[in-house]
């Protein structure tokens, strides 16, 4: 008792805390600092100790006046008053090792001191803050716990409300199946002839490729000839100023001079012709990829047409 881990409080603060918090009624009323100091009421005392005993366990007051039944007991009577009192010591020694008070005896019951009485009940009344702390932090926790189980619960009839939306939402009804099939069908066709039309252009691309070739071919053979004719025609002229020929000779190569002009306008003649007929080409070409690219448009504005109406359809 000398040294104790627990504040040992007044009288006056003890008889305070256990009349509000322990005693009801008429007990509350008639429990006074008399009964305490200066010398304690062992009536009061016992009593005190028994409503402490009904608050922590559940246990009245009159369950230790209870005798067990036994043959060899005579005048059971006799026995009820010391009954209660080892009753109420046995528990109490059982209780105050909770509260760090470990020398109770049965003197404290019978002829109890104002000292140790006021040190048991410190020991009691630290013990019932601890107590009325853990519970108020206990009831605080299981209503917490009661929170999150509503919102748990709701939560999940959230979730599954939610799930029932996406169920029918994603599931096509039986009579739009069929026209769903059709619009895939109807879909891939497209893109099968889009894929068609692509490789038609991909290839058109590639002639005209060729075609640009061969006209820049014939371009440069058709300006090398020019310069060759030139290159002949200054060669001729020199040789005029520097040789005389006979008139037949010259005849002659005035006539093979003519055939190879006219060789060389008929030759030009023709990559003229080649040269028109390869623009004609190439403008049909032209107005054919036109016409490829219109037609393209015209299948992709179908394509978003058919997402769009899909879409629709799905939602």
């Amino acid at each position: 008792m000398t040294e104790n881990t627990f504040p040992v409080y007044k009288v006056d603060a003890i008889v305070t805390f256990f009349r509000t918090e322990v005693l009801t009624g008429q007990e509350a009323k008639h429990f006074t600092k008399n009964d305490l100091a200066p010398s304690p009421k062992p009536d009061a005392v016992q009593r005190l100790y028994m409503r402490i005993l009904q608050l922590l366990y559940r246990f009245k007051p009159e369950c230790h006046y209870m005798v067990p039944f036994s043959e060899n007991i005579q005048h059971p009577q006799l026995h009820e008053w010391p009954t209660a009192v080892m009753s109420v010591y046995l528990r109490m020694r059982q209780f105050l090792r909770m509260c760090y008070v470990y020398d109770f005896s049965l003197n404290d019951l019978l002829a109890p001191k104002v000292k140790r009485t006021v040190t048991i009940l410190s020991g009691i009344m630290n013990y019932l803050h601890f107590r009325k702390q853990r519970l108020d932090m206990t009831m605080g926790h299981q209503e917490r716990f009661r929170e999150d189980m509503d919102k748990l619960q709701a939560y999940s009839r959230g979730t599954k409300d939610a799930q029932k939306k996406m169920d029918k939402l994603t599931t096509i009804p039986p009579e739009q199946q069929a026209e769903a099939r059709e619009l895939d069908s109807a879909l891939s066709d497209l893109q099968t002839n889009t894929m068609h039309q692509y490789q038609e252009v991909n290839a058109i691309n590639e002639n005209i490729a060729e075609w640009k070739t061969e006209m820049a071919e014939k371009s440069q053979k058709l300006t090398q000839l020019k310069v060759d004719v030139a290159t002949l025609k200054e060669n001729i002229g020199k040789l005029k100023s520097q040789i005389v020929e006979s008139p037949e000779e010259m005849k002659i190569q005035m006539e093979k001079m003519k055939e190879n002009v006219k060789n060389i306008k008929l030759a030009i003649e023709t990559a003229d012709e080649r040269l028109v007929g390869l623009q004609s080409n190439v403008q049909g070409v032209t107005h054919s990829e036109a016409d490829i690219q219109l037609i393209f448009k015209l299948l992709q504005d179908l394509q978003s047409s058919m997402n769009k109406t899909q879409q629709h359809q799905v939602e």
